[in-house]
């Protein structure tokens, strides 16, 4: 069975409803990124980093997966398909796809502070003095800014061995995802979707200028009808 990757990023979750990393100006929700997406402002203000993923936490449980999403399950059919997200959100998961990896960790979890291999699931908003079993503070199970990306391996790995990529919702301009793309086998077909395109037309590369729900139906039907017709 062919190999599918997706790589995909806020633009994916947006059409949900879900406000992209940050904007323009470097802000996320009005706040700095070094001050809630860092270990240094972990350190320096508890209250307020577990604050803000507590909002985060309630506004993605508000809403649903989008056709965009829908669309990706429907490639299990004929694929074997594995969905690399730049997103913390659970919405490939909810939509259906059974393949996911969270490069930046989920929002639905949380980990111990002593031992990040104690991981739990988490819906409720997360407070100073909620322990794991053995009395570490539980934090946000987000990889932020200067933390390594334990599963980036592991995703190296799946592109380098993709007959299909599909990038949708990211740049793939921030490190160290953006250097996946660079391990595609030559002969690999890679389809790019963005309403404001910032990659180069390569061979085998086809772009498709448009948003996440319009462009992932496409391509879906595109790589279906591959599979009709063999």
């Amino acid at each position: 069975m062919q190999k599918v990757v997706v790589l995909s990023g806020a633009g994916m979750s947006a059409e949900s409803g879900l406000k992209t990393f940050r904007d323009a100006n470097g802000l996320w929700e009005g706040h700095d990124v070094m001050q809630v997406a860092t270990p240094e402002g972990w350190k320096a203000n508890q209250e307020l980093v577990l604050k803000f993923y507590n909002e985060r936490r309630k506004q993605l449980l508000e809403v649903l997966p989008n056709q965009g999403h829908l669309d990706l399950v429907k490639l299990e059919e004929a694929y074997d398909v594995h969905i690399i997200t730049q997103n913390v959100d659970d919405l490939h998961e909810r939509a259906g796809s059974s393949k996911v990896i969270h490069l930046h960790g989920e929002l639905l979890k949380v980990r111990s502070c002593n031992d990040p291999s104690q991981v739990l699931e988490w819906k409720k908003d997360l407070k100073t003095g909620d322990l794991c079993p053995q009395g570490g503070q539980l934090r946000p199970h987000i990889v932020w800014f200067g933390e390594e990306v334990p599963l980036m391996e592991e995703a190296s790995v799946l592109v380098s061995e993709a007959d299909y990529i599909i990038i949708v919702g990211t740049s793939m301009q921030v490190y160290p995802a953006a250097g996946l793309i660079t391990l595609a086998q030559p002969n690999a077909e890679i389809f790019f979707i963005d309403p404001a395109p910032s990659i180069t037309q390569r061979k085998g590369l086809t772009i498709l200028p448009e948003r996440a729900t319009t462009g992932v139906k496409k391509v879906v039907d595109t790589l279906l009808s591959k599979q009709t017709n063999n």
